[in-house]
């Protein structure tokens, strides 16, 4: 799998807006070559939300342990929520279980190494091993965000 696949089969979803921060938008230079994918059908950055997935294609400060400075490198990103996450690790987001795969294996899906605790799953350069279980969690994410979006909206408008 490419990350331009990876990126062109989120984007084919209703509603989602794909960031892919560069030089000259404003972005921080750090988040520069990722892509940010967010559940927004009006268009518009959402500034109390976070994305439901995302690209990776480098070291953040404290997220080393993928060894994302390798040259092709990247990882998937993918809030697909606690019931995904406890059938792909064996455990709740919450729960200290350390894990027992290296953070920089590659086409294997795992909790992220550094959001895991909060229901995040990741996968190093996903290959022919993941790439259905990718892209069905991606799917996943991505119903949660939109539930989430419509029931925000749904509040926000009060009772009829």
């Amino acid at each position: 799998m490419t990350m331009e696949e990876i990126i062109g089969f989120v984007a084919e979803l209703d509603g989602v807006l794909t960031l892919k921060p560069a030089p000259g938008d404003g972005s921080p230079e750090l988040a520069w070559g990722d892509t940010f994918f967010y559940y927004a059908p009006d268009g518009v950055t959402p500034t109390r939300t976070q994305p439901f997935a995302t690209i990776v294609t480098k070291n953040y400060p404290g997220d080393e342990a993928s060894h994302l400075d390798r040259p092709d490198a990247f990882r998937v990103n993918i809030a697909a929520g606690k019931e995904a996450f406890t059938r792909w690790t064996g455990h709740e987001p919450r729960d200290s279980a350390a894990t027992e795969i290296d953070p920089s294996t590659a086409d294997t899906v795992m909790a992220h190494p550094v959001y895991g605790t909060a229901g995040w799953l990741a996968v190093v350069n996903p290959g022919k091993r993941t790439e259905s279980e990718t892209y069905e969690l991606l799917r996943t994410a991505y119903r949660l965000a939109r539930s989430r979006y419509e029931r925000r909206a749904e509040s926000r408008s009060g009772p009829r």
